[in-house]
Order: C-alpha cells, then sequence, then structure tokens
C-alpha cells in the first residue's frame, strides 16, 4: 500500500474527552473518529486492524467445528417477551416502535433469535449437536459510554450458540471453546487469563471470562502463580481462616469516637489495626432487616451477598430505616444488643477482641466477643471481596490481584431460554427434550482497544504483529527529491510486496519527521529507512518497534531481511 494512495489522519493531541490510553492513541492514530457518544466511525486504517482480528477469530471458529451464519441486528419484541428479558434486561435494551406500532430492539445480544431458529430447524437427536456463530454489529444502551471503543454503545461482537441432546455434549463444547479462544487470544498476540466468573444477565451455570491483562481494567482478577487458579473478584471464593477463633482476652469497653464513622479514622483514632475493627452495613430484603458484618479492611461483595437465598434481592437500608431497627444513625451501629438478623463474615465469624459499633452515636465498642458479649451471628456466609494474600481457594498458594479487559466470556446457558422458548428434539426413544445450549462471546472491536492498553509506550501504539495495520512501513527519506531513492525504495517495496509482505511504503512530500512519528503513532512493528547517505554505503536502517536503537543492513539483503524478522 502506498501512503500517497491511503488515508491517514494522525493527530498530535487528543480530545479533551478521551479518557484512557487507548481511546487517546485511537484518535490521534486516526483508527477511529465519533460520531456520537458511544458510536464511532472505523477509519480505513482501524478497519484494517479490525479485519485482522476477525481473520483470526473466524479462522479458529471454523477450525473448531462452528458454522458461520448472519442474524438480523433488529429483532422483534415478542422474542425478548417470551424468554422474559423484555423487561428484565434494563434501559441497556434500546426499543423501537416500526410504522405499524410493532415493538422491536436493536440486538444486544442474540440468544433469543438463535434459539427460534434451533426450535424451527432442529427436530432430533441426530442433527445435534450444532454451534452457530456469526461476527456482527451490537447496539447496548450504555447510560455513560467512556473510554472509546472499550465501553461503546455500538460495538463489533462474535457472538457463537451451541445446541447439544445432553449435558455432557454441552461440557465437551465447552472445553472445546476454551481452548479455541485460547488459541485466538494467543494467536492475537495478547498476554491473557481465562477466569472463573458470574453468569450475570445471560443466565445459566458454568461461565468463563477471558481477560487482557492491563493496569487500566476495570476487572479485578484474583489469580494463584503457583496453581494457576484465577477468577473475577466477583466470584473467587474467600476461604475462612486457617487459625480457630482465638478465647478473649479482653474485656469490653465503651470507648468515644466522635465524629469517627469511617473504620479506618476509628482504628486510627483508637491507635489499633484496622483487621482488628468490624463494619456492619444494614440492608433489607422486601420488609426484612438485616446486619452485614466485615472486617474493616474487607469488602462487601454484592454478587455474593445476593445469592444468599433469603436475601435475594436485596437493597441497603435507608438512614430512617436504620435509626428504626437500632435507634442509631449510620456511622455507630453493631450487631451487640441488636435485636437483628445478623450475618457474618466467615473472617469476622473467627474474630475476637474486635472494635465495632456501639448503636450509639459517638462511641464504639472494644473488646468485642462472641457468645460472651454479642451472640454468635445468625448465620455465616462468604460475603466479601477476596485481597491479595488470601489463601488460594484451591489450596495451593496465595492470592494476587491484577486488572484484566474483559475481551471474551463462554457460558454453560443449559436450558435456560429452551424450556421457556420451547426450543426441543426428539430423544432416541422419541421422547421430547429441551435442548442444551452453549453461549461464547468475543468483543471483537474492544480486543483492537485492549491491545492498545497493553501494549503503547510515549511514542504510540505497539501493534502485536498479528494485527498491526500493516508488518512494515517502508520510509524512503526525500522519495519525492532523489531519483535514487524512489528508484531503490521502489524496488524493495515490490520484492516485499511480493513475497506476500504486508508493506506501507510512506511516499508522502512531509519531512521525515513526521513520517517517523506517524509510523511510531500507528503502531507498525518494522521499519526500513532509505535515504541518500544510506544508499552511498549500500545499506538500510531496520528497527523494529520495540527496539531502543536502529541497525544498518545491507541494502542487497534488506528484502530477506525483513522476511527473517516477521518469521521470527
Amino acid at each position: 500500500m502506498r501512503a500517497s494512495a491511503f488515508h491517514f489522519s494522525t493527530l498530535k493531541e487528543a480530545p479533551a474527552d478521551a479518557e484512557i490510553v487507548s481511546h487517546k492513541l485511537m484518535i490521534r492514530a486516526g483508527l477511529i473518529r465519533r460520531l456520537a457518544g458511544g458510536i464511532y466511525t472505523w477509519m480505513p486504517l482501524g478497519l484494517r486492524v479490525l479485519r485482522k482480528v476477525e481473520r483470526i477469530v473466524r479462522e479458529e471458529m471454523d477450525r473448531a467445528g462452528a458454522i458461520e451464519l448472519s442474524m438480523p441486528a433488529v429483532q422483534p419484541a415478542e422474542l425478548w417477551q417470551e424468554s422474559g428479558r423484555w423487561q428484565k434486561y434494563g434501559p441497556e435494551l434500546l426499543r423501537m416502535r416500526d410504522r405499524h406500532q410493532r415493538e422491536f430492539c436493536f440486538g444486544p445480544t442474540h440468544e433469543e433469535v438463535i434459539t427460534d431458529i434451533a426450535r424451527r430447524e432442529i427436530r432430533s437427536y441426530r442433527q445435534l449437536p450444532r454451534h452457530f456463530y456469526q461476527i456482527q454489529t451490537k447496539f447496548r444502551d450504555e447510560i455513560r459510554p467512556r473510554f472509546g471503543v472499550m465501553r461503546g454503545r455500538e460495538f463489533l461482537m462474535k457472538d457463537g450458540y451451541s445446541f447439544h441432546a445432553g449435558f455432557a455434549d454441552l461440557e465437551r463444547e465447552y472445553r472445546n471453546m476454551y481452548n479455541t479462544y485460547t488459541r485466538i487470544f494467543t494467536r492475537l498476540g495478547l498476554r491473557f487469563r481465562a477466569v472463573a466468573a458470574d453468569t450475570g444477565t445471560i443466565g445459566g451455570t458454568g461461565s468463563h471470562e477471558f481477560h487482557v491483562l492491563a493496569d487500566s481494567g476495570e476487572d479485578a482478577i484474583a489469580w494463584c502463580p503457583a496453581s494457576d487458579y484465577a477468577a473475577n473478584v466477583e466470584l473467587a471464593e474467600a476461604l475462612p481462616p486457617a487459625l480457630p477463633r482465638a478465647h478473649p482476652a479482653e474485656p469490653m469497653r465503651r470507648l468515644a469516637t466522635p465524629g469517627k464513622t469511617r473504620c479506618e479514622d476509628v482504628a486510627e483514632h483508637l491507635e489499633v489495626a484496622l483487621t482488628r475493627t468490624v463494619k456492619a452495613i444494614a440492608i433489607m430484603h422486601d420488609e426484612d432487616f438485616h446486619l452485614l458484618l466485615l472486617r474493616g479492611d474487607h469488602a462487601l461483595n454484592e454478587i455474593k451477598a445476593a445469592k444468599i437465598p433469603f436475601l435475594s434481592p436485596f437493597r441497603f437500608a435507608s438512614e430512617e430505616e436504620i435509626e428504626r431497627h437500632l435507634g442509631c444513625r449510620p456511622g455507630y451501629i453493631g450487631p451487640v444488643g441488636a435485636a437483628v438478623s445478623v450475618i457474618a463474615d466467615r473472617t469476622v465469624a473467627q474474630m475476637s477482641d474486635f472494635v465495632c459499633g456501639a448503636n450509639e452515636p459517638g462511641y464504639h465498642l472494644g473488646g468485642v466477643n462472641w457468645g460472651r458479649d454479642v451472640k454468635e451471628p445468625d448465620y455465616v456466609f462468604d460475603i466479601r471481596n477476596v485481597v491479595a494474600g488470601d489463601a488460594s481457594p484451591d489450596g495451593k498458594g496465595t492470592l494476587e490481584i491484577v486488572r484484566g479487559i474483559e475481551v471474551g466470556h463462554i457460558f454453560q446457558l443449559r436450558t435456560r431460554y429452551s424450556e421457556v422458548m420451547k426450543a426441543t428434539f426428539l430423544d432416541e426413544s422419541g421422547h421430547e427434550q429441551p435442548m442444551e445450549m452453549g453461549c461464547y462471546g468475543i468483543g471483537v472491536s474492544r480486543i483492537v482497544g485492549a491491545a492498545i492498553e497493553q501494549n503503547h509506550d510515549d511514542r504510540g501504539i505497539l501493534f502485536p504483529e498479528p494485527i498491526a495495520p500493516f508488518a512494515v512501513a517502508l520510509v524512503p527519506v526525500g522519495y519525492r527529491k532523489s531519483d535514487a531513492v524512489r528508484a531503490e525504495a521502489d524496488r524493495l517495496y515490490a520484492a516485499l510486496a511480493q513475497a506476500g509482505v504486508d508493506v506501507l511504503i510512506d511516499d508522502r512530500d512531509e519531512r521525515p519527521g513526521v513520517l517517523f512519528a506517524d509510523a511510531e503513532l500507528i503502531g507498525i512493528p518494522h521499519r526500513v529507512v532509505i535515504g541518500e547517505r544510506g544508499l552511498r554505503d549500500g545499506v538500510a536502517e531496520y528497527q523494529a518497534r520495540r527496539d531502543g536503537e536502529p541497525r544498518r543492513i545491507p541494502l542487497a539483503e534488506a528484502a530477506r531481511f525483513v522476511r527473517t524478522q516477521l518469521c521470527a
């Protein structure tokens, strides 16, 4: 490709609303342009990257035995009403009416549509299993779209759906997709980790997320280096302390803590470790009031709490409700003397001589012990987020916390959709059975942003080779001014192109500094510079994007040398 015949639109500065590295660099490099909030045009350079991601995804899905189709983006409301998600999905679902006032939505996902296809097309166990997938534009009406393509409203997604005669075969395909996704993200050149995850609004049972590891990631991942255990922090189990509860060593005492409502402030005021404090969180389930107890340095895991049967769903209690049940305003509440349901985290249930609220404004209690000063908790559950240093749930080491960007998610849907939508088949005995289903998604456009978050420096993007817009930038210095430079650059360009190398020759009439800066900004992995001085010595200058310094190579060997670097 000749740069003079291509469209480049690089910028020196990113717009003020670009918050994270990938958003800034994608705008500056001319990969995308904003049309509306969370909606972007993929410019020619960005589209090249996007298509390379698509190609790898498509090749691996085909290799895994999945069959590609294309479903409508606009879906009738009746299907979503049939599945029960028309109201449940919430305001992220973009709803619309046609001229006949019939309701539709712009699909954020396609479980309903594919289940409708399956129930119409599949009749017998002999037609199973089947796995269909598509790569298609989706729309989710995010309340606050941000971070460019990382959390946009319109995005490109690969979504696949499998249908099975039994759960054992669903498990087989789930493993097949786990391995397929591992190959995809490996081929994309990304550092990633697969983690056990919650199923969320999609539903079903088993679930794994695939995260690109990056400091800017929105998701916290707990993993154990000793065993490769990994799970989203929302799902990772916090084991109870290994040591039994210590015997009381202090008397309970009333402590003045005026204006100290946070555990951190209480601990500092009383000169005790934060780990010796207990915080109480008041919640409501219907009309029932409960206290959740966590150690002062731990955070409530709302997903875990919501899975407790008698709490689902719950909400946080209002100040008026707290005062009505405990006779005290928030900030000083605790379990001692409280005639309410108490649910303690596993860690809190093992604590002794702890500090908690006294249910009296301006006071806390110290030296509190279970059984002696306060009744044992009514219930003990794992309701906190794990933290670095916690024991790994598999018993093989301790956990570390890393940040990740979710780029893929696989689910065992089971019969969540096939039962309500009556997607059934006849088994070998002639009996009607609901199909077992799996669901497998990859954020194709998000991968581009995630790759940049993981691969960049102060000069621009460091694209992994498989998805870079061009593999090689050929930069002739003085192309329009020197016949010798132009002739040698054209010769090398033709040789590389003939060898199948995806090469960009930057033949624009720009200063060398502009040509070099653009090649670095847009993340081309290899650069070859040809100039008059090098021609006199019979050399060109080669530099990999990740190298610190360029090196001189013989001009006569330049094409072969570049191909060798690409193979390496």
